[in-house]
């Protein structure tokens, strides 16, 4: 087959191409079968048959907010314990706050407030080797493309299908921060089709992000506010009174679907998994579509 390539490739490219995807296909295919499979099959069983299940998660925050509609939905027939796993090394990401993981102790502290605040979660704790049911990393390790909607991984590894509508989190109203447009922008999945100055025509402009985050926008945005929210709880509640959110692929926005709130995200061209979901949900790649989604959603509760 090696040599029968090599010969398709100089003497006619379209058969090499095919053969190329013919043995792609083939090697995906054994990929699931050999390494993933059992385990789909197992999480599909344990959902079926046992009234406790326990989750793991390694992070990124975000990843793990955007789990909490599949463990919702489960926990209409199951007492759920989601345990979260600390300091999973990462490849290369530009700034991350968790300094060289997925997750750390101090981004699990800010988190774990939220995630006790959602009634559906009978217990949050962190992983120490307790026993688990289902591995909600497994989605990193199948033979899938991951830019495809990143609120449906766990969807992808349960088989469980809830309506991305439907809000998810609970949070209270936060009364300083009300019907401020919140923002955040980290330094990651930034769209450099667009720039962010049109906003110093706007009032009302809060950064809920990291402190280097909000003063690199703030160098462009001049009437930007910053406010520093003591856990990620906090966020949710600053989200929640908001007018509505803009943000890109970070912790704000999924939390903003799970509370349902106007909400806007700059896509990033490169790696589109984060998709907006529902009512007054939307997203963009270019400066027209921004400005414009920008002052519909900052008009909408002004009426």
């Amino acid at each position: 087959m090696f040599l029968k390539k090599i010969w398709y490739k100089i003497t006619n490219k379209k058969r090499y191409q095919e053969l190329k995807f013919i043995e792609n296909s083939k090697k995906t295919k054994i990929s699931l079968t050999i390494n993933h499979e059992k385990q789909i099959n197992l999480i599909q069983h344990k959902i079926e048959n046992q009234e406790k299940l326990n989750f793991l998660h390694s992070g990124h925050a975000a990843d793990i907010v955007n789990a909490l509609p599949v463990i919702k939905e489960l926990s209409k027939n199951h007492e759920c314990n989601l345990f979260i796993n600390l300091n999973k090394p990462i490849k290369f990401y530009f700034k991350h706050p968790a300094s060289g993981t997925y997750l750390n102790e101090n981004i699990l502290k800010k988190l774990t407030p939220l995630l006790e605040n959602q009634k559906y979660i009978n217990k949050v704790e962190k992983f120490e080797d307790q026993e688990i049911d289902i591995n909600l990393d497994l989605f990193r390790d199948l033979p899938i493309n991951l830019t495809f909607d990143n609120i449906k991984y766990a969807s992808i590894v349960t088989g469980i299908q809830p309506d991305y509508n439907l809000p998810f989190l609970e949070a209270d109203d936060h009364g300083y921060l009300k019907n401020k447009v919140i923002i955040q922008r980290t330094f990651r999945y930034r769209n450099n089709f667009i720039n962010y100055e049109f906003l110093n025509n706007y009032q009302n402009l809060c950064f809920v992000g990291t402190k280097d985050e909000y003063e690199d926008l703030k160098d462009i945005v001049k009437n930007l506010e910053f406010y520093e929210c003591k856990d990620f709880l906090d966020m949710a509640n600053a989200v929640k009174s908001s007018k509505f959110v803009l943000a890109n692929s970070s912790l704000t926005f999924p939390i903003a679907e799970g509370l349902n709130v106007p909400r806007l995200l700059e896509a990033y061209p490169e790696f589109p998994a984060a998709q907006p979901h529902g009512k007054n949900s939307f997203t963009f790649y270019f400066q027209s579509h921004f400005e414009k989604l920008f002052n519909y959603l900052y008009k909408l509760n002004n009426n």
